[in-house]
């Protein structure tokens, strides 16, 4: 393969975290009373209630895929704590990171995943910290919120605002893209760099996240800059960049019994695009009788997806449910494909387009995390 280094995007602003850091620790924190959201939100009542149920995967770069291990289901009722407490805890997904919470005691959920950004490794700061612990803090939000009810930028402000604060974390950055599902069936979402989400309905992708970036290979992330770090810019020069959560893309969206929401990083995103993850998808909920034929020809819902995403509803010893069976599908697939260099993905395509001289082929190999949740009405 070519040497890549006279590519300027890559070299300087996807490897040198001076030029892609977004905050210091001396940025004002934006108080709660002065969270605006983005857009509109519908606040219009459904008569109908759904559940979320969800399944997250994961792989860290350079580890062999485990689907025994490499693998979380929530169950709303014993509700998974913060995993803050060490990197022991965290880095089985390298520096991707996950969460899924109950918002108070509602049925209401709030997921999402977040990823950290590997450049920062070459000033001696490993993004796991802030990505993890970003995720973390979210958790501990959601949580917290008596009332049941948060929005996903709120959601994401709280968990920046929390980390920032956090003087453990000695920098680092992420991008994050999470979701607050409400049992009413409203989904609000909240949408920063290049992780990203789709929402399959019945063998088709009714939605698709489009990515945040200033550049190719440069997603918009959260970051905290230090000091040191920040006057070495100023003497050899750099601009950083301020994203912040208010510069997240913040979509609001209608589910329906049967929706599949597939959370992912670029680990995924970079190797599979979205009618590869809707063949994957398809074939499963098609094969396990979720979405059947219908009488009239076309698909719909069956009653079984209630049984399907239930645990033991796949009589497997491990992935048990529909919703992990469909997350540890994901992953392995992505993991396979960002190894495959004769298989040209997505990232692989844009190099082609902006690169030509690089002859870029094959897979991209980094962390993978997904978080699938299957929308069931109660």
């Amino acid at each position: 393969m070519a040497s890549m280094q006279p590519i300027k995007t890559l070299s300087l602003l996807s490897i040198c975290p001076i030029l892609q850091t977004y905050a210091c620790r001396a940025t004002p924190v934006i108080p709660q009373r002065e969270l605006q959201p983005q857009c509109s939100f519908s606040t219009a009542s459904s008569s109908k209630s759904f559940g979320y149920r969800i399944a997250a995967s994961f792989s860290a770069k350079g580890s062999r895929f485990d689907p025994k291990t490499d693998l979380f289901s929530f169950d709303p009722v014993k509700p998974a704590l913060p995993r803050k407490g060490g990197l022991k805890q965290r880095l089985t997904s390298g520096q991707d990171a996950y969460f899924v919470s109950n918002i108070g005691k509602s049925t209401n959920v709030a997921f999402g995943v977040a990823d950290g950004v590997g450049g920062w490794i070459t000033s001696g700061i490993d993004s796991a910290f802030f990505s993890h612990g970003l995720c973390d803090y979210m958790t501990r939000v959601a949580q917290n919120k008596e009332e049941g009810v948060i929005r996903a930028y709120e959601l994401l402000q709280r968990g920046y605002n929390a980390v920032v604060e956090d003087e453990s974390i000695a920098g680092g950055g992420s991008t994050a893209c999470i979701a607050v599902g409400r049992s009413n069936g409203h989904l609000e979402v909240a949408n920063l760099g290049d992780s990203g989400f789709v929402q399959l309905r019945l063998n088709a992708v009714h939605y698709y996240s489009n990515p945040q970036t200033h550049a190719f290979n440069t997603p918009y992330q959260l970051s905290i800059t230090p000091p040191k770090m920040l006057a070495r810019a100023r003497i050899f020069g750099g601009q950083p960049l301020s994203d912040v959560p208010r510069d997240a893309s913040i979509t609001d969206h209608g589910v329906r019994h049967g929706d599949v929401l597939i959370f992912a990083t670029d680990g995924v995103w970079d190797n599979l695009n979205s009618t590869d993850i809707l063949k994957l998808v398809s074939r499963y909920m098609t094969g396990f009788n979720a979405w059947e034929a219908g009488k009239e020809g076309g698909l719909s819902v069956s009653d079984q997806i209630h049984t399907l995403t239930e645990q033991g509803g796949i009589p497997k010893e491990y992935e048990n449910t529909l919703q992990a069976l469909l997350a540890v599908a994901i992953a392995g697939e992505a993991k396979m494909a960002s190894m495959n260099s004769r298989r040209d993905g997505p990232f692989a395509r844009e190099m082609q387009k902006f690169y030509p001289r690089e002859n870029f082929h094959g897979g991209k190999v980094d962390d993978i995390c997904v978080v699938v949740a299957i929308v069931v009405e109660n």
